[in-house]
């Protein structure tokens, strides 16, 4: 460590008088120094290359500064203060190496630098080899289109049911993050189902292809539940004289989404179940089961699809619920679900439960 130390008087010369050739030079010595020692040098010895390293980041120019940061990246115990002043750097030829491999960089710091810096700053955090959580947040709560992809597809990275939320609502509009969402293993089952619902034809074939033969499995059941659990076995409820009336109602011209809130407010389920089948096409007894569901989510796919609006959605809820749901938050979270469903997603779902019962125990 003297040669470390005798250099602190020659830096001083070549940072107040020195060229950036002369600085360039200084700074290889001290790394070479630094990287053939690294692994037997105290923390006394990491604080003195430090303070060294610090002094030339600081007048350096950023190839050189690029250098350093490729350098000291991968180096277990390389010089803190001077990795944060490269990991922080605009330039990201100096800042990623360090925040996509150093290992000396705590989550508070990276959450630090994710909330501040660029865009690709959080692309090269979201290649690291471990995320933890607070990190993944930031970064998918400010990251662009390339930065979820990346973090989607790094099997390091953990996801919190917050990340996965914003994640699968990403993922409505775009195809490749579905694909990377939909492949982790981690992805809770009930998100995992909310991004096939909610994913294109295409993405379901894909990831029926990608996948494999037990999660294929999976897949179709995924979507064979879409259904709102349609398959579930119940004893069949006698709609017909209910059925009539809606027939003949709309052979009159008269069944309409006002006839369907009326039904709805009246408490009359039997009209109201006939009254959505006929209106929407969908089964009969698959309207029955959806409404009996555990979720209110069919009821908001069957309105949002034929064109209703919320308040329509709400009577038919309450009517299911048997009016207990009034002021409730199962209500708060129906209408922003409501808001947040779009029309082509939910008459794609309405697609699926107008086919035959017996059909739909298979994917499409």
């Amino acid at each position: 460590m003297a040669a470390a130390s005798s250099l602190i008087p020659e830096l001083e010369s070549v940072v107040r008088h020195g060229s950036d050739e002369r600085r360039a030079d200084a700074l290889r010595r001290i790394t070479a120094l630094f990287l053939h020692g690294s692994s037997r040098f105290s923390e006394d010895h990491i604080r003195l290359f430090d303070d060294v390293f610090v002094m030339l980041i600081n007048e350096i120019e950023s190839k050189a500064r690029a250098e350093l940061s490729r350098q000291l990246a991968p180096v277990p115990n390389a010089p803190l203060e001077a990795l944060k002043r490269l990991a922080k750097d605009e330039d990201i030829m100096v800042a990623g190496p360090v925040l996509a491999q150093s290992p000396r960089l705590t989550t508070p710091d990276l959450v630090e630098i994710a909330n501040a810096m660029s865009t690709e700053h959080l692309y090269a955090i979201s290649s690291r080899a471990a995320i933890e959580e607070p990190v993944t947040d930031v970064l998918v709560r400010r990251g662009d289109f390339t930065v979820k992809r990346k973090l989607a597809g790094n099997a390091g990275a953990k996801i919190s049911e917050v990340g996965f939320t914003n994640l699968v609502r990403s993922a409505e509009h775009d195809s490749v993050l579905a694909e990377a969402v939909a492949l982790r293993s981690d992805v809770p089952d009930h998100m995992f189902r909310e991004l096939l619902t909610r994913a294109t034809e295409v993405v379901q074939r894909r990831l029926l292809a990608k996948a494999r033969p037990e999660t294929q499995d999976e897949i179709r059941r995924v979507l064979a539940r879409v259904s709102g659990e349609v398959i579930a076995t119940k004893p069949a409820r006698d709609f017909s004289q209910a059925q009539a009336r809606m027939r003949a109602l709309a052979d009159a011209g008269q069944l309409a989404e006002e006839h369907l809130v009326q039904f709805a407010k009246d408490q009359s389920y039997d009209n109201t179940v006939a009254a959505l089948s006929q209106l929407t096409g969908v089964p009969i007894d698959v309207v029955d089961r959806l409404m009996n569901g555990d979720r209110p989510d069919p009821i908001l796919i069957l309105c949002k699809a034929a064109g209703y609006s919320w308040p329509t959605a709400r009577e038919i809820i309450l009517a299911r619920l048997g009016n207990r749901g009034k002021g409730a938050p199962t209500l708060d979270a129906a209408s922003a679900n409501f808001e947040r469903l779009s029309t082509s997603t939910a008459q794609r779902v309405v697609r699926f439960w107008q086919v035959t019962p017996g059909s739909l125990t298979t994917a499409p």
